[in-house]
């Protein structure tokens, strides 16, 4: 015990042990860096990854050691020390991904292996598998296409992003506070074959990780070059058409530039054709200034427009009055648009510290018309609303790394700092009729919302332990200019939480781990929720734990299975579809998740994750503590090929079970089980592929929700499932050329 408590003191205070030290650099084919190398010493079992220029030293090394270098995508290799004063520059090969050369220990973010695996065996083609690829995560869509999905994982309804934290590159993709609901994520600004890493955490247990990440995290990893330019055209019933193009700018060793543009248009399978069209450009710059500085340069914009048909009710199904594919209100849609500029820069100050920092800002407006209850409000106009605001994001973080090294423990300690200013101009929530005429403003103003953030946390590695101890402090400042009291007046609150947050990891062997997390997470309220309630219980927290274990039973076997309980404090949900606060109680969630990865021949791959949760309400008596639309089992399986000769292609099924709709369960929300083809064939520079969604062409609804609502014939309400059907029977084609 005095050991370990010496050892947390000393890598604070920086005391690094005198060892003999081998210094080297780890590239690829083109001579360029390589982040995130594993490098083994096989005689002490002492290890270290490479940084963000591909540098890594090792201490403890003697001439003679044999060092193992492993990556995902690129051929293993052993290197026999000869010297340990020439500094030692080692090239890694492009290869498919085997199982058999993936070793699991040491490594603290062992389970984003699954992600790593999953892209190279099948590659993100869409918007929809950008989040599809996280294990135990589904969306869903009901606005025609251009709104934010719906997001589920452990037992939570996210809504569009309430309860995850979303970033690309380093960029907050949750918006606080938006017209349509706290924490509203669109994704669709990335162009998926952009994407290269998804770095994903479950839990609140990552201490650079803030507002949000109460169920867990994603972050994206763009691609910093492209292998080769390219050209891309699809096309597919309800006529789909999309046109991508990739394009090198510069590629040499120290400067890379891209930049790739996407169109994409449907109308969907809707009788009331979705009219929708999206714009994407997206441009990037990596260059190495010199040995020791890194600079990357983002500007993207994404702009996109839309018509919907909405949620139905089920009784106007079941009467014939509409099919599953009509409509009540097909004057549903809206616009979107978003600029980006962000600047990444990495800075080696020394062998063993490093500064990674990074600024953005982003310009981002957005007008939604939706239509949930059709006549109940107003029986001759209807209940259209409308959902608008004006927005503009700044931010900066910087983080701290530094590296030490004894003959009995190594790890580092890390520090860093953001600063968040979201201003949201004229949002508004206002009755419409026919996208045209506002009928009556329900909330209209100014939103200021600051986000001052930081955080100190170490990991160290004891022998076959690793621990990660970690503190994390938020402030927040909320502003708010009603526009529609008469007298002006700033409405403001301010309020800060600390997230204490500590994870152990025993690593048994190369290829067993087990594992330990704790910490607590929160995520932020509407800033008019804040005002409305004095700033009371603005920031609810919520405590859990992780414990599970990783393991390779065999070569080719990838398996993983955890235990996990969180516990949500109170909090007050503002709703942006009636402009209103709803109170919320205490709720409990508990959870087993399972996935589990085989290839039991080089070309052949088999997928499958399984996710059981038990999600209550504390305060509710049993029978009324459900937790509407929660999941509580949910499995995604796929069977991927992969030939040497060009030929690909997969099978992919996903199940969703019945689920309560409402408190007390007496309406459910119909499970489905979906699958999806494709194949194709690669030739050296053209490829052609066939994808098949919902290839056997179930009924299935997308989303669900219980609402009361009325028709224009309709006496009296009636509270049931409103839902968007999922996609029918739905072919397309691509073909690609690279150059």
């Amino acid at each position: 015990m005095k050991t370990i408590v010496f050892t947390i003191v000393s890598c604070f205070f920086s005391f690094t042990l005198i060892a003999q030290t081998i210094k080297g650099k780890v590239v690829n084919n083109q001579n360029q860096p390589l982040q995130e190398v594993n490098i083994l010493n096989k005689k002490t079992d002492k290890h270290t990854h490479s940084d963000e220029f591909g540098n890594f030293m090792l201490e403890n090394v003697s001439i003679g050691d044999t060092l193992y270098f492993s990556h995902i995508g690129f051929e293993s290799r052993s290197y026999v020390v000869k010297s340990l004063t020439e500094e030692l520059v080692l090239k890694l090969k492009l290869k498919s991904i085997a199982l058999e050369e993936v070793v699991l220990a040491p490594r603290v973010d062992i389970l984003n292996l699954i992600t790593d695996i999953d892209i190279q065996t099948n590659p993100v083609n869409s918007s929809q598998d950008i989040l599809n690829k996280v294990p135990g995560l589904f969306i869903g869509q009901h606005a025609g296409g251009g709104k934010a999905e719906q997001i589920f994982l452990r037992g939570f309804d996210i809504d569009h992003g309430t309860d995850i934290n979303l970033s690309v590159d380093g960029l907050p993709v949750n918006m606080v506070s938006h017209a349509h609901g706290q924490g509203y994520s669109d994704l669709h600004f990335v162009i998926p074959e952009t994407v290269d890493k998804i770095d994903f955490g479950k839990g609140s247990y990552y201490e650079d990780k803030g507002n949000f990440a109460t169920a867990g995290y994603v972050q994206f990893q763009t691609k910093e070059r492209l292998d080769k330019s390219s050209i891309k055209l699809e096309g597919g019933q309800f006529d789909t058409f999309r046109l991508l193009g990739m394009f090198n700018v510069l590629n040499e060793a120290k400067h890379n530039a891209y930049i790739s543009t996407e169109y994409l248009a449907t109308d969907g399978a809707f009788e009331s054709p979705q009219n929708f069209s999206r714009i994407n450009v997206f441009g990037k710059y990596t260059g190495y200034l010199n040995p020791t500085d890194k600079l990357r340069v983002t500007l993207s914009h994404f702009t996109s427009k839309w018509d919907a048909s909405g949620q139905i009710p089920q009784r106007a199904v079941d009467s014939g009055l509409i099919t599953r594919f009509g409509a009540i209100d097909d004057t549903e849609g809206g616009n979107t648009s978003r600029s980006n500029i962000l600047i990444n820069y990495d800075k080696m100050i020394s062998d063993s510290e490093t500064l990674k920092s990074f600024g953005y800002i982003s310009k981002y407006d957005f007008e939604l018309f939706s239509n949930f209850t059709f006549f109940l409000e107003d029986p001759v106009n209807g209940d259209q609303i409308k959902q608008k605001e004006d927005r503009t994001i700044f931010g900066v973080s910087s983080e701290y790394k530094k590296v030490f090294s004894g003959d009995k423990f190594n790890g580092h300690w890390n520090t860093g700092i953001s600063l968040r200013n979201d201003r949201s101009f004229s949002n508004e929530l206002s009755r419409t009729l026919n996208r045209r005429q506002i009928l009556q403003r329900i909330q209209f103003g100014d939103i200021n919302e600051t986000n001052l953030g930081g955080f100190i946390g170490s990991t160290i590695e004891f022998g076959k332990w690793t621990f990660n101890p970690s503190i994390r402090l938020d402030y927040f400042n909320f502003q708010y200019n009603d526009a529609l009291q008469t007298q002006y007046e700033t409405q403001k609150e301010s309020k800060a939480i600390v997230s204490p947050k500590f994870n152990v990891i025993y690593d048994y062997s190369d290829n067993l781990q087990f594992y330990v997390k704790t910490g607590k997470g929160f995520h932020s309220n509407d800033t008019r929720v804040v005002v409305a309630e004095e700033g009371r219980e603005i920031l609810p927290a919520t405590y859990g734990f992780d414990t599970g274990v990783v393991w390779k039973p065999t070569s080719k076997m990838f398996f993983n299975l955890a235990y996990w309980y969180l516990y949500v404090e109170q909090e007050f949900v503002y709703v942006g579809d009636a402009g209103i606060v709803e109170p919320s109680g205490e709720t409990r969630r508990q959870g087993i998740d399972i996935s589990y990865r085989y290839q039991p021949l080089s070309w052949l791959y088999w997928s499958v994750d399984a996710n059981y949760t038990h999600a209550r309400s504390i305060n509710d008596p049993d029978g009324q503590n459900f937790i509407p639309l929660a999941p509580d089992f949910t499995l995604v399986s796929g069977l991927n090929i992969n030939f040497k000769d060009g030929f690909y292609g997969g099978i992919n099924v996903r199940h969703i079970d019945d689920r309560p709709a409402n408190e007390d369960n007496s309406i459910v929300a119909e499970g489905y089980t979906v699958a999806d083809l494709n194949v194709g064939y690669r030739w050296k520079d053209v490829s052609f592929g066939v994808q098949v969604q919902n290839l056997f062409d179930v009924d299935w609804n997308e989303t669900q929700f219980v609402t009361e609502s009325r028709l224009q014939n309709e006496v009296n309400p009636v509270e049931e499932i409103h839902f968007t059907p999922g996609t029918p029977f739905f072919l397309k084609a691509s073909i690609q050329y690279n150059f």
